[in-house]
């Protein structure tokens, strides 16, 4: 059996420490004894970037991704958009960004200094809030969707009042995407009362179409 090794620590502001597993050619980014994301297990990552850039008319996007986890939905925007499109990563945790320059370059790609991406270590609720008509698309994959497990200030992502700065933040026909871990009935209803139109999909873990459930909504303005 490979055994776990913890490679990293990351501190979170305001939530427990991350800590960055490897198990073989594996990478785990753990919240105590859950795992919030796998480098094994990135199809529903992927699909928060391609599925939202299928939905989007508007060409050379400006997009805010939020957070960067392992990188793999900021990737998959990069391999579809052309080099006008310019993307703003919002990642709160400098040790994620640290991870993915040190232990997890080869996954990372070199995505973060490609031109086209503007780096932000910054709460993404903020980057929102300060962001009227700016983006054509926000995808967030934060915490653990809008149960929030890392730390109680994702909350306000997911609020009404969160969702009203989203909306505020897209320009016209422009889509919040956001991942979930899983259905949220209650969530759904809270975007179609903020005035979004909803598209609710279930995506799997995999790339391969197996694994756990996902969920990504994809809200329009």
């Amino acid at each position: 059996m490979i055994p776990r090794e913890v490679i990293g620590v990351a501190e979170v502001p305001g939530g427990p420490p991350l800590r960055l597993v490897r198990h073989g050619g594996d990478f785990i980014i753990m919240l105590d004894r859950n795992e919030l994301m796998s480098s094994r297990m990135s199809g529903s990552e992927v699909a928060l970037g391609t599925m939202t850039l299928q939905r989007l008319a508007a060409p050379s996007p400006r997009l805010l991704v939020g957070g960067y986890g392992m990188g793999f939905t900021l990737r998959a925007v990069l391999a579809k958009v052309d080099a006008d499109a310019r993307v703003t990563v919002a990642e709160l945790v400098p040790g994620v960004v640290d991870w993915a320059r040190g232990p997890m370059q080869a996954i990372a790609d070199g995505c973060l200094d490609d031109p086209r991406v503007e780096l932000r270590i910054e709460d993404v609720g903020a980057v929102i809030a300060a962001g009227q008509g700016a983006y054509d698309a926000i995808l967030l994959d934060v915490d653990n969707g809008p149960d929030g497990l890392t730390r109680t200030g994702n909350d306000a992502l997911y609020n009404q009042r969160g969702l009203d700065r989203a909306r505020a933040a897209l320009r016209p026909g422009g889509i919040l995407a956001i991942w979930s871990a899983g259905a949220d009935a209650a969530f759904t209803r809270r975007l179609k009362l903020a005035g979004f139109a909803v598209d609710e999909v279930k995506v799997r873990a995999r790339e391969n179409g197996k694994g756990p459930t996902h969920t990504i909504w994809f809200a329009r303005v």
